[in-house]
């Protein structure tokens, strides 16, 4: 069996949270590295890309998100083997990717600037992202892919839940609610899920 180490930031959620669930889904051991956002800031030239998630596979460096989460996902069972079905996941976790590159760059803003800049993003990309996740919802039903919790849907909780729970400053709290319901109840079933609730449970002890 390899040894699996796994680098990113000390938060819950966020690019590595499907990957952790997905490793505790498999039965994976792995090494959860957690650094500061000052400690990344001092190590970024270092990282491939200067992005984190970074998951070494022996000596083996591997970034970007959507790749781990494929690649573990497998390991999990939590990635469809259907090609359709697994175009489906993918095009989900691309949104995501597509969302996130849009609040990166408001962090580090601040004051009447961080406030223009997310009430902007709050009235265009963040909603035309948002609705078009809750169309992939009404296609594939409780789930984005495969009729079954996949890394896709845990890729979209991670924001969506924390889109929820105000944690972007200027973007409305409401927000999912009132423009994408189906990722409300989504979330609400995603978090529910023997995997996910094993996980956090794990992590309490």
């Amino acid at each position: 069996m390899p040894n699996y180490q796994l680098t990113y930031f000390d938060m819950d959620g966020g690019r590595a949270n499907p990957i952790r669930i997905a490793f505790h889904a498999a039965g994976i051991e792995f090494e959860d590295v957690r650094i500061s956002f000052s400690e990344f800031m001092q190590a970024r030239a270092g990282y491939r890309f200067n992005c984190v998630p970074v998951l070494r596979i022996d000596d083996v460096v591997v970034t970007q998100s959507n790749a781990l989460c494929r690649y573990v996902g497998k390991l999990a069972n939590l990635y469809p083997e259907d090609d359709l079905q697994a175009m489906y996941c993918d095009e989900a976790m691309g949104a995501i990717e597509d969302l996130l590159h849009h609040i990166v760059h408001t962090l580090g803003l601040e004051g009447d600037e961080l406030k223009a800049a997310r009430e902007k993003l709050a009235d265009g990309w963040i909603k035309v992202i948002l609705k078009g996740l809750d169309e992939l919802l009404e296609r594939g039903g409780d789930y984005f892919a495969d009729n079954r919790l996949t890394v896709a849907d845990l890729k979209v909780v991670a924001i969506t839940e924390s889109l929820i729970s105000g944690q972007f400053e200027h973007i409305p709290a409401d927000i999912v609610e009132r423009v994408a319901p189906r990722l409300v109840a989504h979330a609400e079933r995603v978090s529910q899920d023997p995997i996910v609730t094993s996980y956090y449970a794990a992590r309490t002890q």
